[in-house]
């Protein structure tokens, strides 16, 4: 409904208003904002998100910013103006959705929180001019100076602080927004992005930050902690569940990779009470991580097309490409999701770092086991290779180097068969035995051998401490 309202020009501040928009930025000329200085009787029929229509008579449908500006400088002392209230005016102003109507921050003359940038006359708090050709631009040295101010309307730490596209405890994906969980907050805050491209670039931004605040936290820790307690990484992980029903469920872990173990967290360590709360303790050297490399390269995340519909986003549901297993050495197995590609790849290098320094540290791993009816010693060695004796007598009854493993095969319970090649006459020997803790020396095993290649591997030992340093 268009409506026709006089405006008379007040003492500071010129007509009152602030105005957005214009024909060159393909949107119309728009009130963004009425001040306290635009008296009631004159202002009760404006509202923030009044599209201009005409200036004295004058169309200014099609009228750029400065055709606007130049009409109501030229305007005199009042002016008469026809607007009608433009409902979609709220996403360019940066404005929350709602009825037309002026707000508290409107009303008191604060600058808005919602990224509405502004003038602020410095010598009277009472008065506020906005940043807009309707107010002065060079005012004279006598005269008020003008100051830009910022408002927060949320800070937000991002010091062990989560982000995600995803809902919190949910499959879904929120369209064109992020979420954010500061470490002290109890519920997450939505950040809303008008396309998906600003999504990803907030998200990509927002994770980097995060990721380099975590670096110099590890590193602060670990100037004061022994050399066999370094922690190599840490950071948020979705942990990905399946129900009773086959239904999929979604929480959130906090992994530390930490010494000689991987520690699993529900929130960040905080205090020194807080690292004896681990939610689970495993021995890094019985850990297999295995990663599922689906990302596009470089970080190029699609998000456009994950938002085009919801038909595509239930294509996409309990399908995160982005995701890797750890596997523990008493048999369980944990999937976990993270948001980028970048994120996946620190992961799969802090595993390998990990793992590889706490083998070079213990050097040797001793397991109990069986074979024929005997009871015998198993030993594993990051110098020597593989070594099985006796148990009571120590007597060595076999021995290989690492290189010298061809194969092996298990039952899935209990039983390995270890096939090794004599150096003297190139035949394959079998070994057959049985351990009550198959699974975690297989990783073991697994661990050792790919710390002896990384040992010798000058791309990997280049890139080895990664926090460490």
């Amino acid at each position: 409904m268009r409506r026709t309202v006089v405006l008379r020009k007040q003492a500071v501040g010129g007509f009152g208003l602030s105005i957005k928009g214009g024909a060159e930025h393909k949107v119309p000329v728009v009130i963004s904002k009425i001040f306290k200085e635009q008296s009631a009787d004159q202002s009760e029929m404006l509202f923030v998100g009044d599209a201009m229509l005409q200036v004295n008579g004058i169309n200014v449908e099609n009228a750029t910013h400065e055709e606007v500006v130049q009409l109501l400088r030229s305007a005199g002392d009042e002016v008469t103006i026809t607007v009608q209230f433009l409902r979609e005016a709220p996403s360019f102003l940066k404005l929350p959705l709602g009825s037309p109507g002026r707000s508290s921050d409107q009303s008191s003359g604060a600058s808005s929180p919602l990224f509405d940038s502004g003038l602020h006359l410095n010598g009277n708090s009472n008065h506020y001019a906005p940043f807009s050709p309707l107010s002065p631009l060079s005012p004279s040295a006598n005269e008020a100076r003008y100051e830009k101010r910022w408002l927060d309307a949320l800070p937000l730490p991002l010091l062990l602080a989560r982000v995600s596209r995803y809902s919190a405890g949910s499959h879904k994906l929120r369209p064109n927004s992020l979420e954010v969980l500061a470490v002290d907050a109890d519920c997450p805050a939505v950040l809303q992005f008008c396309t998906a491209t600003e999504s990803t670039d907030w998200l990509q931004s927002i994770s980097t930050n995060i990721n380099d605040l975590t670096t110099e936290n590890i590193k602060k820790a670990n100037k004061y902690s022994s050399p066999e307690d370094q922690i190599v990484h840490m950071g948020w992980v979705c942990e990905n569940l399946l129900a009773k029903d086959s239904s999929h469920l979604h929480t959130y872990k906090f992994l530390v990779l930490k010494g000689s173990s991987l520690c699993i967290f529900n929130r960040p360590p905080v205090s020194t009470s807080d690292w004896e709360q681990a939610e689970s303790i495993h021995n890094l050297c019985e850990v297999l991580f295995k990663a599922h490399k689906l990302w596009v390269a470089e970080d190029c995340w699609m998000q456009a097309k994950l938002f085009r519909g919801q038909q595509q986003e239930a294509e996409l549901r309990d399908n995160r490409a982005l995701c890797f297993n750890v596997l523990l050495g008493h048999g369980q197995a944990h999937n976990y999701s993270v948001e980028l590609g970048s994120d996946l790849s620190l992961w799969e290098r802090a595993f390998q770092t990990a793992i590889c320094m706490e083998v070079q540290r213990v050097q040797s791993k001793t397991y109990t086991c069986s074979s024929q009816g005997k009871v015998l010693r198993f030993i594993i060695d990051f110098e020597s290779g593989f070594t099985c004796t006796e148990c009571s007598s120590k007597v060595v009854l076999w021995r290989y180097r690492f290189s010298q493993l061809r194969g092996s095969s298990d039952d899935g319970k209990t039983r390995v068969k270890l096939l090794f090649q004599n150096p003297e006459s190139k035949q394959i020997e079998m070994k057959e035995l049985e351990f009550a803790n198959l699974t975690a020396v297989l990783h073991c095993i697994h661990s050792f051998m790919a710390a002896k290649v990384a040992s010798v591997d000058p791309v990997f030992t280049a890139k080895k401490h990664l926090h460490t340093s």
